[in-house]
């Protein structure tokens, strides 16, 4: 059984066909769906979707390119969010460079408020980088500090860094504070090398799998909405880089998200 620990099932790209999607990703082995959200809607509407369904769980969070929607009431509802019994982590927060919707300066203030959050109620973060690896891994080197100086248990599950798309030296430095590494539809892209190159090194035990549906589809999907059952195109590839077989590459992934998580996905 495989799970996608990140799919954006809360987005309108399904508002027409969600039973059917979600129909096909369990005739496809997909066994569990992680939903985060990028705003106050899209995370209420990720909650709403897991109570719907038993397999889908919810993240909730604000995007960075979402920051200037911020303001004092924002802390609140988030926190309010966080109790749901099927939200399992804060995100999807970050830094992201790439696109100027919001200012470093802004996207950096609404981080540090949500990785407090999640030292809080004990949730992992799913985070987002673009183009902003080295400002986000400070960010949350000093966060793991705090967690470690009061004996957080999150300390020993803070997070993942979703659909990663770094080198092998920042890869390194983020499996070293911990964090999981999300590999998504882009490993399987011929002109991959980087990212395939790092499947094929990290440990087993720092891989979990997304989608990052609608977006990123795997080949032979490529430039088509990016689905849930689509994962198991991700996982034979990463199984063929690994020299393995899609059965150990389904468990293992799987126990790690179960881990992360603190749900209970069948392995």
């Amino acid at each position: 059984m495989l799970v996608d620990t990140h799919c954006h099932l809360n987005l309108q790209h399904y508002q027409d066909d969600l039973d059917i999607v979600v129909q096909r990703a369990m005739e496809s082995g997909i066994g569990g769906i992680l939903v985060p959200g990028t705003d106050l809607q899209t995370s209420q509407k990720a909650i709403d979707i897991s109570d719907l369904y038993p397999m889908v769980y919810a993240a909730v969070g604000i995007h960075p390119n979402e920051a200037r929607s911020w303001n004092s009431e924002t802390i609140h509802i988030l926190r309010e969010l966080a109790q749901h019994p099927k939200v399992v982590a804060i995100g999807e927060i970050g830094l992201d460079y790439y696109r100027d919707y919001s200012t470093p300066k802004e996207q950096d203030a609404i981080l540090q408020e949500q990785l407090a959050l999640a030292s809080e109620v004990n949730k992992p973060v799913i985070l987002h980088g673009r183009n902003a690896f080295n400002a986000l891994i400070a960010s949350v080197e000093i966060w793991l500090k705090q967690l470690q100086e009061f004996h957080s248990p999150l300390q020993n599950r803070p997070g993942v860094f979703h659909s990663f798309e770094g080198d092998e030296i920042q890869v390194r430095r983020a499996t070293e504070s911990g964090f999981l590494i999300g590999v998504a539809g882009p490993v399987t892209f011929k002109n991959a090398r980087q990212t395939q190159q790092i499947v094929r090194a990290l440990p087993i035990k720092s891989i979990i799998l997304e989608t990052d549906a609608p977006y990123l589809a795997p080949h032979p999907h490529r430039g088509t909405r990016n689905e849930p059952g689509y994962l198991t195109s991700i996982a034979s590839k990463v199984a063929e880089l690994r020299n393995t077989d899609l059965v150990n590459i389904e468990a293992s992934t799987t126990a790690n998200a179960n881990l992360l998580f603190s749900w209970s996905m069948t392995v």
